[in-house]
C-alpha cells in the first residue's frame, strides 16, 4: 500500500501499592517489573469494557488493546508495511471495495476457545448491523468465509479507511452472540485474543496480568496497571517521580518538569495528519451563521496557541488548509500553496458588517439583534486544552464577544460534545493514511445524527453540506490521484469558506515513558508504531518491549 507522501490523584498512591506492586517498576506477582500506564482524566467511575464505545472504562484507560487485537497493524507516521496480527495475510482488491484475510492458525481465546475465520465474519456483521459501535462508517455490506479466508465487502471504495478496517478490534462469536446490544453492554468478563487479561477493577486502579497460553509467545512485561490521575499536573508529578511509566499528556516545560529528572525518562511526539480543532455547534445560535465562524477565524491566534498553551513542544500549524506540515505538504491545493494562517481583527469585523452584525458600546450584536456570546467547553484538568480556550476566549474580546470557559468532567464533557449539547468544544481529529480523515471528521454528512442523539462518528458540529459529502465520496472512491486531486479542491475550498471547525493546532501523536526497565520503545529512528498507550498500536509496542 504506497501513498502521497506519507478523583483519583489523592487514591492513586493506595492504588499502585495494590499486590505489593510498587509502579515505575517494582515486582509483579510473577517478579518482573510491572508497567504503570497513566491518564489524567479524574477519578475511573464504572467498569465498562466494551471494546467499541469511547467512553468505556477500557477505552479511555487503554487497557482494551491489551485484552482485544487488531486484523493488523497500520503505521500513520511512517512509511512501513502493515503489520499483520490476528489476520496473518491480507490482500484488498484492485477497487477497494473487498479485503479477504487470513485468519491465523494456533490462536486461542483467553477463555480456551479457538479463534477462528468465523469470529472475524461475525464481528464484522455485527459492525455492520450496529452502526452505534462503528464510528468509522465503513459500509460493511456482506462478509464470506472459505476455510480460514474471510472476504469482506464495502458498499464503496475503504481506501481511505483501510487503517480503520484492519485495527478493527476483534471479539469471540461465542460470547457476542448473546449480547442484546453491543452499544450497551459493560461486558464485565472480557474475552479476547490479546496476551494480558483482567484481573481486577476498582475506582483507584486497573490491573491485568499476562496470559500463559498467549498464541505470540511471552512478553517482557508481566503485569499492566492503569490509573488515573485528576489533571496533567498530578499526572507529570508520577510520570517524573517514576510512579507511572508510559502515558500520552501535556507536560509544561517538559524539558525541567520531566525529562530532566531522570535519563530514563523519555518522550516522543512523531506528527502525523491529524490536529486540535475548535469545533461549532453549527445547528443553533451563534455559530449557524457562517460570517461568525469566518471571523473567528481571523481571530483564533495559532502562534500564542502553540507558544502558550503548548508551550512551543508542537510544530507549527500555518496552512490555511488546516494540513499539519510537512505531512500534509503533498495534499495543499494550488490555490492555497503558501497561504497562512494569519490574525486579522480588522479583516474579521468587515466579514462581520457585510453580514449584518453592529456593535453596541463595543459588544457584538448579531444580525437579529442580539448580543453575541458562547460557551466552550473542555473537560478539566486536560491543562493545555484549558489554557487554550482561556485564550480564545480572550482573543474573542477584540470582535466584542464575551464567551464563557466551561470545564465539565470528562464524562459531562463526552456525553455533551456527542449529542451535540454545546456551543464550541475544543476537540481532535482522527489522524489517517491521507487528509481525508481531518475533512471528513468535521464535514462529512453521512455522520450526522440528531441533536440529542449520542454520535461516536465525529462531525459533532452536524455540518451537512450535500455537495461537500459527495466530494468526500468521490475521494475515497477515486482511483487515480487526478480525481482524488479534484475532489480534495471542493473538500478545502469548503473547509476553508465554511469555517465549520477551526484548526488550532497540531495534533502529534504524545508519548511519555521511562527505559528504566524496558527498552525497545519507538523513537525516530526506530519508528514502528505511535507513542500513545490509548492506541491499538499500544499492544505491538509491548510485544517489542524487551527487560534492560
Amino acid at each position: 500500500m504506497r501513498f502521497k507522501s506519507t478523583a483519583v490523584a489523592a487514591v492513586v498512591a493506595s492504588a499502585l501499592l495494590l499486590a505489593g506492586c510498587s509502579a515505575g517498576g517494582g515486582s509483579s506477582p510473577e517478579g518482573g517489573a510491572a508497567l504503570t500506564i497513566a491518564k489524567p482524566d479524574g477519578a475511573i467511575a464504572t467498569e465498562s469494557n466494551n471494546p467499541w464505545i469511547g467512553d468505556s472504562s477500557a477505552m479511555k484507560l487503554g487497557y482494551v488493546n491489551t485484552i482485544f487485537e487488531p486484523l493488523a497493524f497500520v503505521n500513520v507516521i511512517a512509511d512501513k508495511p502493515v503489520t499483520p496480527w490476528l489476520a496473518s495475510d491480507i490482500a484488498w482488491a484492485d477497487d477497494f471495495k473487498s479485503v479477504t484475510v487470513t485468519a491465523r492458525d494456533g490462536v486461542k481465546w483467553n477463555d480456551g476457545e479457538d479463534f477462528t475465520a468465523n469470529d472475524i465474519k461475525f464481528t464484522f456483521e455485527l459492525l455492520r448491523d450496529n452502526p452505534g459501535i462503528e464510528p468509522a462508517a465503513l459500509g460493511i455490506t456482506d462478509v464470506t468465509v472459505d476455510g480460514s479466508k474471510v472476504t469482506i465487502n464495502f458498499a464503496s471504495s475503504v481506501f481511505v479507511k483501510q487503517d480503520k478496517v484492519l485495527e478493527k478490534f476483534i471479539v469471540p462469536e461465542h460470547i457476542w452472540k448473546d449480547v442484546a446490544d453491543p452499544t450497551t453492554e459493560t461486558n464485565p468478563d472480557p474475552v479476547g485474543t490479546g496476551p494480558y487479561t483482567l484481573t481486577s477493577f476498582s475506582s483507584q486502579s486497573v490491573q491485568l496480568d499476562q496470559r500463559d497460553d498467549y498464541w505470540g509467545g511471552k512478553l517482557a512485561v508481566p503485569t499492566l496497571y492503569f490509573v488515573s490521575y485528576n489533571d496533567n499536573t498530578a499526572l507529570t508529578t508520577a510520570l517524573a517521580n517514576g510512579d507511572a511509566d508510559w502515558a500520552q499528556g501535556f507536560i509544561p516545560n517538559i524539558q525541567d518538569a520531566y525529562l530532566s529528572k531522570d535519563p530514563d525518562n523519555l518522550y516522543w511526539a512523531p506528527a502525523g495528519l491529524g490536529v486540535d480543532a475548535l469545533w461549532f455547534n453549527t445547528t443553533s445560535k451563534p455559530f449557524n451563521n457562517v460570517a461568525l465562524r469566518q471571523a473567528m477565524n481571523l481571530i483564533v491566534d495559532r502562534d500564542q496557541h502553540r507558544e502558550v498553551a503548548r508551550e512551543g513542544s508542537v510544530p507549527a500549524l500555518t496552512s490555511v488548509t488546516g494540513l499539519p506540515t510537512p505531512a500534509g505538504d503533498a495534499y495543499i491545493g494550488a490555490d492555497y500553496q503558501g497561504e497562512s494562517y494569519k490574525v486579522d481583527v480588522d479583516g474579521a469585523k468587515a466579514i462581520l458588517e457585510a453580514a449584518g452584525y453592529t456593535w453596541n458600546a463595543d459588544k457584538l450584536i448579531d444580525p437579529s439583534g442580539e448580543q453575541v456570546t458562547f460557551t466552550i467547553q473542555v473537560p478539566q484538568g486536560w491543562s493545555d486544552y484549558v489554557t487554550g480556550i482561556t485564550l480564545i476566549a480572550e482573543q474573542v474580546k477584540a470582535i466584542g464577544i464575551d464567551a464563557t470557559v466551561d470545564t465539565p468532567d470528562v464524562d459531562t464533557w463526552w456525553a455533551n460534545k456527542g449529542t451535540g449539547n454545546f456551543q464550541a468544544i475544543l476537540h481532535w481529529t482522527d489522524t489517517g493514511l491521507t487528509p481525508w480523515d481531518i475533512y471528513s471528521d468535521v464535514m462529512d454528512g453521512t455522520r450526522v445524527l440528531p441533536i440529542g442523539e449520542q454520535s461516536e462518528q465525529y462531525n459533532f458540529g452536524r455540518y451537512d453540506n450535500p455537495e461537500v459529502t459527495a466530494a468526500l465520496a468521490d475521494y475515497a472512491n477515486a482511483t487515480d490521484d487526478a480525481s482524488r486531486d479534484a475532489a480534495l479542491a471542493v473538500i478545502q475550498k469548503a473547509f476553508i469558506e465554511e469555517a465549520v471547525a477551526l484548526p488550532i493546532g497540531t495534533r502529534p501523536f504524545i508519548g511519555e515513558f521511562n527505559s528504566r526497565n524496558y527498552v525497545g520503545w519507538p523513537s525516530d529512528d526506530d519508528p514502528y508504531a505511535v507513542p500513545e498507550p490509548t492506541r491499538p498500536q499500544m499492544l505491538l509496542v509491548l510485544t517489542k518491549l524487551e527487560a534492560k
